[in-house]
């Protein structure tokens, strides 16, 4: 293993070109396309870096950062909310949807990391909420203040039933109460997803639908790479409002939700996952359609089955062009005949691509306490079975975003322990103490240095959310120095996945293998890779007489033992081997 130089952990060249658009790449990328298999590292400003030393992060933060970033070997950045908000939601609740929040900076320092990213070959993707806006945007309360104004429509409203109750069952996906509030300064109901201070905006209305476009097309001029779409599957609601069906006891529970929610009750059918959302996207593909290189990402989670649902959101040329889902997001031991059943269902859902995977972010956790943290047999899992992890993550087909600090194996801050109830800011949080502890432990600011309190986040006296003592031990600048770090087996794999077109572009073929062993190919063209990862505690082996000849990848940092015919593999070990391509 090769450290990467201490000099050099952040010296990265800036082109001469100002805004570079990959035209002549010699990646391979499947239809030509940068998406298809991109690696998206996924950034809160609020907890990235702090320039101004107030505590919170900011745009100028992530742009002192940025060569961090391209040191990574990712392909994009996509940056949660940075709009003019009352900071309900961590910015998910918006009152101007073109104006950048006073607490990130100006338009001038968006177009300046912009600009800056682009010279380092990084692409940058920003969030879009058009499910809701705050309930102190301008266009709710106009909406609120009659029946009969010109935005009556652009809400859901609803009259109450016979007794003065809401309209149906439907339940907030935050509070798993009702997912409506009276209003009595127009005496109806409103409809809200999330929080009540998150109207939903009424996506039946062509008005609401144009005014997004334009509100897309004011970003998409400014020369971004892509529109992250919040909570797309929620966007359409059924205009009969009839009841969610109650979820028999033989039913599998929704993808995403958590089983002690309320949710978890019912089929989550006539609420959103509407299947005419499908048709009401297409204007946002052809307004993209316009910007060559510029994808849509969507966000597919709390339904049925989220592959299926995020599959029929990318099929065709008129709909998006990525979509995560949520079947990594489970909290459950990870086995490979999971995994196994996961791509499976992957490759078969999604033939002409358009997935993307993600186990991490701002709502779900840390990938280090995904999959509850323990093995199959109760065991906290090792430091191996996160490097391993990374490498099969970073061979799947598809596209993959990573959560900032999964990077340096970042576990979720405890609540209470690392934070005290008093100190909670994330409203879900807040409401649902202690039986929900909320999302703040996986929002902690990075720890870019060991030194405390601020870990060279922040030079205020305090960061907006505590810094865990476990976090400091895993700083940057702890692991860049250390060649055997999760962070430098992070960076080794990613800059070398840059360089396997079979893995860039290609497609995926699962092989049979002994419980513990998850085993596929990547091929393309004249590449053919052996991956094959032990998602076990014990070591195993794995014969390669069907593979043979075949030419061990040996500089990743994994352990293994080769025979002529076979290989040895360590507990939460990882192997990849160039194969022939037979003529």
């Amino acid at each position: 293993m090769v450290a990467i130089a201490d000099k050099a952990w952040w010296r990265i060249p800036v082109l001469n070109r100002r805004h570079w658009r990959w035209e002549n790449e010699n990646r391979a990328t499947q239809d030509g396309e940068w998406w298809h298999n991109a690696v998206i590292y996924q950034i809160s400003p609020w907890s990235f870096f702090d320039s101004s030393h107030d505590g919170k992060g900011d745009l100028n933060g992530i742009l002192e950062k940025l060569d961090y970033i391209a040191s990574l070997g990712v392909d994009a950045l996509w940056l949660t909310p940075i709009y003019q908000s009352p900071m309900d939601d961590l910015g998910y609740d918006i009152t101007d949807m073109r104006a950048i929040g006073d607490e990130f900076g100006t338009r001038a320092d968006f177009d300046r990391l912009l600009n800056v990213a682009h010279d380092l070959k990084l692409r940058v993707i920003i969030d879009q909420v058009w499910n809701h806006t705050s309930d102190q945007h301008p266009w709710f309360e106009e909406s609120r203040s009659s029946r009969d104004n010109p935005k009556a429509n652009w809400y859901v409203w609803a009259d109450p039933k016979a007794d003065g109750s809401p309209p149906n069952n439907w339940l907030s996906s935050f509070t798993g109460k009702s997912a409506w509030k009276w209003d009595a300064q127009r005496g109806q109901y409103y409809l809200f997803n999330f929080l009540e201070s998150q109207p939903d905006l009424n996506w039946h209305n062509d008005e609401v639908v144009d005014i997004i476009l334009q509100r897309a097309k004011f970003w998409l001029d400014t020369g971004v790479d892509g529109l992250r779409i919040d909570a797309v599957n929620y966007f359409l609601h059924d205009q009969q409002l009839r009841d969610n069906p109650p979820r028999s006891d033989d039913m599998d529970l929704p993808d995403g939700v958590p089983p002690d929610n309320p949710l978890t009750e019912q089929v989550l059918k006539y609420s959103f996952n509407r299947p005419e959302t499908l048709d009401r996207i297409k204007p946002l593909r052809q307004l993209a359609n316009q910007y060559p290189g510029v994808i849509l990402l969507g966000e597919v989670t709390l339904c049925e089955d989220s592959v299926e649902l995020a599959s029929q959101y990318t099929q065709g040329l008129d709909r998006l062009h990525l979509a995560y889902q949520s079947k990594l997001l489970v909290e459950q031991p990870m086995t490979a005949p999971l995994m196994r059943d996961i791509l499976q269902n992957v490759i078969d859902h999604f033939a002409d691509g358009g997935t993307c995977w993600i186990v991490g972010n701002h709502d779900y956790g840390r990938l280090r306490s995904r999959w509850t943290g323990q093995d199959a047999n109760g065991n906290p899992y090792p430091e191996p079975f996160y490097h391993m992890m990374a490498a099969l993550l970073l061979s799947l087909p598809g596209a993959f975003c990573l959560w900032q600090g999964d990077e340096l194996g970042l576990p979720v801050a405890d609540i209470p322990g690392d934070i005290q109830p008093e100190e909670i800011k994330d409203p879900f949080g807040q409401a649902l103490y202690p039986d929900v502890v909320g999302r703040d432990g996986s929002r902690t600011p990075m720890p870019w240095t060991a030194e405390a309190p601020g870990a060279g986040f922040t030079q205020a006296e305090q960061p907006w959310l505590p810094i865990p003592q476990s976090h400091l031990e895993r700083s940057v600048r702890n692991q860049h120095r250390n060649p055997q770090s999760l962070l430098n087996t992070w960076r080794r794999l990613l800059h070398w996945r840059k360089n396997q077109p079979a893995l860039e572009a290609g497609q995926v073929g699962l092989l049979t293998a002994d419980d513990s062993v998850l085993a596929f190919t990547r091929y393309y063209a004249e590449q053919r890779l052996l991956c094959l990862f032990n998602i076990g505690d014990q070591p195993c082996r794995y014969s390669l007489e069907a593979h043979l000849p075949c030419e061990a990848i040996d500089h990743l940092g994994f352990d293994f033992t080769l025979s002529e015919t076979e290989v040895l593999l360590p507990p939460y070990g990882a192997f990849f081997a160039h194969l022939k391509v037979q003529s």
